[in-house]
């Protein structure tokens, strides 16, 4: 009995120091490019220890940073654009008619006008000066929306990414692996949901603010709102009034832009799901013969587990032939000694050569 209960006892602190093997892996496995402690590495070592915390490591760069510092960079460019934009159709102002109240903030106004393709035609250019200024700054405008539209929707959706994860970790006990494999699966939802979310809330609030500083009625207000966010303007209804100049510079730009990521994001769900189910059929699918012949790469009446994972990934549409030919070209470069495999020996000799 001694000697099964011994026995019993190092199986155990074997599965113990296999399982504290695993998470040592998994914590060489997510150490950050540039070399430091990411944020959740510290977590999985302190989760070793009992104690959870959340520090960020100060020795390098992390991705969160490198968007914040992306997102601060189009923030400026957008700022010189309507910056510059609203100087030169101020000081060109006397060649612009239509309804004005402030002429620097009737600068601002008809420049973001410009930029998301609005155009209510409540201020209009009437020179030829003013006329290219328009042509100018729409077409510039366009490329910079484009520009802000994706790094803005990238930087608040890691936003919200980090509060889900945090959320699910609390709230369901998910481990690490579980809430990556979550976010990694309905990242493109969670996308579609806040984009689409943001969009109402942002409709809601012009309508508000229409009806009740603008003093247009509830359909009309409503109205407005369609005709803004779809960039129509119509231009029978707009912004009037200076305080409603002022929240519209905001309004119109972080509208328009929220309704046209939520539909790419839109295309995005619907393209992953789509590859989804393109990858569930070719999976699920029965092997034939000629299945058998078409993986058989190398000709030799028998399939390899490396050629099955090609032959689906061609099905799946993840790599076509184009793309194994340039890589079965770099292996026959690598392999010097036409052996079909690759050694220390090939790399050294490669290197030499």
């Amino acid at each position: 009995m001694g000697s099964d209960e011994t026995q019993q006892l190092l199986l155990s602190e074997s599965r113990e120091h296999s399982l504290l093997n695993e998470k040592n892996d998994l914590l060489q496995r997510r150490k950050p490019r540039c070399g430091g402690t990411s944020e959740t590495d510290i977590n999985l070592q302190q989760e070793q220890n009992g104690v959870l915390q959340s520090p960020l490591s100060p020795q390098c760069i992390t991705e969160k940073q490198e968007a914040e510092f992306k997102f601060r960079l189009v923030f400026l460019c957008l700022a010189a654009y309507l910056g510059t934009g609203t100087l030169c159709f101020y000081l060109t102002s006397y060649q612009i008619e239509g309804i004005k109240t402030n002429g620097f903030l009737d600068a601002l106004y008809f420049c973001v006008v410009t930029m998301t393709t609005v155009g209510y035609g409540d201020l209009v250019p009437n020179s030829t000066i003013a006329k290219l200024l328009a042509c100018i700054y729409v077409f510039t405008g366009m490329a910079l929306g484009g520009l802000i539209l994706s790094k803005a929707a990238d930087y608040i959706v890691e936003k919200q990414e980090i509060f889900l994860a945090e959320s699910m970790c609390k709230a369901e006990n998910f481990g690490l692996q579980e809430v990556a494999k979550e976010l990694g699966t309905k990242k493109s939802k969670y996308k579609f949901v806040l984009a689409v979310a943001t969009f109402f809330v942002l409709m809601i609030a012009g309508t508000v603010f229409l009806y009740f500083i603008e003093n247009l009625d509830f359909v009309d207000a409503l109205y407005c709102v369609c005709s803004t966010v779809t960039t129509l303007g119509y231009g029978d209804k707009s912004f009037s009034t200076a305080a409603g100049r002022i929240f519209a510079v905001f309004w119109i730009l972080s509208s328009t832009i929220c309704l046209a990521q939520s539909f790419a994001y839109l295309a995005e769900l619907y393209t992953e799901d789509r590859q989804r189910s393109l990858a569930k059929m070719v999976l699920t699918r029965k092997l034939s013969l000629s299945d058998l012949e078409a993986a058989d790469l190398d000709g030799d009446k028998a399939v390899s587990a490396a050629e099955f994972v090609v032959y689906k990934l061609k099905e799946m549409g993840k790599i076509n032939q184009e793309d194994i030919s340039a890589v079965m070209e770099s292996f026959r470069k690598l392999d010097c000694d036409q052996s079909g495999t690759l050694t220390e020996a090939d790399i050294r000799n490669s290197e030499l050569s």
